[in-house]
């Protein structure tokens, strides 16, 4: 499993049909997403686990699947930190 970070915009006339989309899948589903839509930013935010980009995708609500962004999310050791720096002087 990978992390993602989904990025869903929206416009504000398209914002109710994204929500209720979302709660569709029910109310555990709607609680999992962050909107911007209160302060103007009619986007949902949402990080989720799952096995591939397109099961994120999957996951946005259908008629806006076209504009969301999925970015897959990776968390940084120290030691690969360092590894990064060795490889940059050797190039």
């Amino acid at each position: 499993m990978a992390r993602y970070l989904i990025e869903s915009p929206h416009t504000k006339e398209e914002c109710l049909q994204a929500l209720d989309e979302i709660l569709a899948r029910g109310p555990g589903e709607l609680a999992k997403y962050d909107f911007g839509c209160m302060s103007g930013d009619h986007t949902g935010y949402v990080i989720v686990e799952v096995g591939s980009e397109s099961e994120a995708r999957g996951l946005v609500p259908s008629f806006l699947r076209g504009k969301a962004r999925i970015v897959k999310l990776d968390k940084f050791t120290p030691e690969q930190i360092k590894s990064f720096h060795e490889m940059k002087k050797t190039a």
